[in-house]
């Protein structure tokens, strides 16, 4: 049986320090040292000397008892998104909530949490399993580049979960793939008062472009955004610069390029349309387009391994299964990139990435009753 109190108290512990992005080395220790009593094999990689961290991903092993099972990945991640220095939890009966001053964390603590004590509980029940591998990653919240950093040679599991979404129980199969894109749209700086026709706005070329580019919701698999604009020197400079930074977002391959080759020619277009002369010169303006993948598809099928376990898992503890698909992405993005199948399974974090953060333990504790039931099967299950 899950221990609630203690994966309760543990919570409690991880939420309280403060790890943004880039500074997550007192929960990588206190992990560490967890993962080092329930006996793992334990070691941090360099990932964050690569991304200029305090500390690097945390990676464990605990061996097996069942000969011949095939090892299971477990994974979540250590960073937690601002405002979250003087982390206050409030806690009223089963609901565990922020004091309305920062974020509670529990995107992903409950994650981290979770692991720690199935993998506890499987060890003072005695319950068989396979060699199960965790990883808690870093910067997460930041272009999930701790697991970009990761050497996945190091792990031998070809499949299993990362426990980072909100929906309690719930199972995350596809996400979409994204792309990162810069604009540098390039005018000619002049006086704006003794000679603005020397001149081209770049604001005024980003502006035209913005208003004729589909942004927001395009369909119910493809979103894109603008999400940065930085530009201009002055009031009276016509301004020569604007650096747009936006993303686009598809579970379609197809319908992203056509969603990112579309935002580039509103920028091109848009740029088409504006020229200046000065003397005998003639001055255009134009558009310098960065693109590149952020992280791939998820998209695991239904008859994979990770999602018969946690269908078969659901079944045993008489729960509803559930699986469905997401506008985010997440490590298992990366991971599924790299060969791996790994699906996302909710822990019941509510209104992440606001100061009305919540969770509830009893769904936390559900959760956790579902990651050791999908342990013990992956030993007793063979394909």
């Amino acid at each position: 049986m899950i221990n609630r109190d203690r994966l309760g108290g543990l919570l409690l512990d991880l939420v309280r320090v403060s790890s943004p992005s880039r500074r997550e080395h007192v929960v990588a220790e206190r992990l560490r040292k967890e993962m080092v009593a329930i006996g793992a094999d334990v070691s941090v990689d360099d990932a964050g000397e690569k991304v200029g961290g305090t500390t690097g991903n945390v990676i464990a092993r605990v061996r097996g008892t069942v000969s011949g099972a095939p090892p299971l990945l477990l994974a979540a991640h250590m960073d937690t998104v601002m405002p979250c220095e003087s982390i206050r939890p409030i806690v009223d009966g089963d609901i565990v909530r922020t004091d309305g001053t920062t974020v509670l964390g529990g995107d992903d603590k409950s994650g981290c949490a979770i692991i720690v004590e199935v993998l506890r509980s499987l060890k003072e029940r005695g319950v068989p399993h396979g060699d199960v591998e965790v990883v808690f990653t870093i910067c997460e919240e930041v272009g999930l580049l701790g697991v970009k950093h990761l050497d996945v040679s190091r792990l031998r599991a070809r499949t299993g979960l990362v426990l980072d979404c909100d929906g309690a129980g719930e199972l995350v199969t596809q996400g979409p793939a994204a792309n990162k894109m810069v604009f540098r749209i390039l005018g000619r700086e002049a006086h704006a008062g003794v000679a603005p026709e020397a001149g081209i706005s770049a604001i005024r070329v980003a502006a035209e472009a913005i208003a004729a580019m589909r942004l927001g919701r395009i369909d119910d698999e493809t979103t894109a955004n603008l999400g940065v604009i930085e530009g201009g020197l002055a009031t009276n400079i016509v301004p020569p610069m604007v650096l747009v930074r936006g993303e686009a977002r598809s579970r379609s391959l197809g319908k992203l390029e056509a969603q990112t080759a579309h935002m580039r020619a509103c920028f091109e277009e848009a740029a088409r349309r504006h020229e200046a002369r000065a003397g005998d010169q003639v001055y255009r303006a134009r558009v310098e387009a960065e693109v590149h993948r952020d992280y791939d598809l998820m998209n695991l099928p239904h008859d994979s391994r990770i999602v018969r376990l946690v269908s078969e898992a659901s079944r045993t503890l008489g729960r509803k299964f559930v699986a469905r698909a997401t506008g985010g992405g997440c490590d298992a993005n990366v991971l599924n990139g790299r060969g791996l199948q790994v699906a996302n399974l909710g822990t019941g974090m509510r209104e992440i990435h606001t100061v009305k953060e919540w969770l509830d333990l009893r769904e936390v504790q559900a959760a956790a009753e579902l990651v050791s039931e999908v342990v013990r099967l992956n030993a007793e299950i063979r394909d």
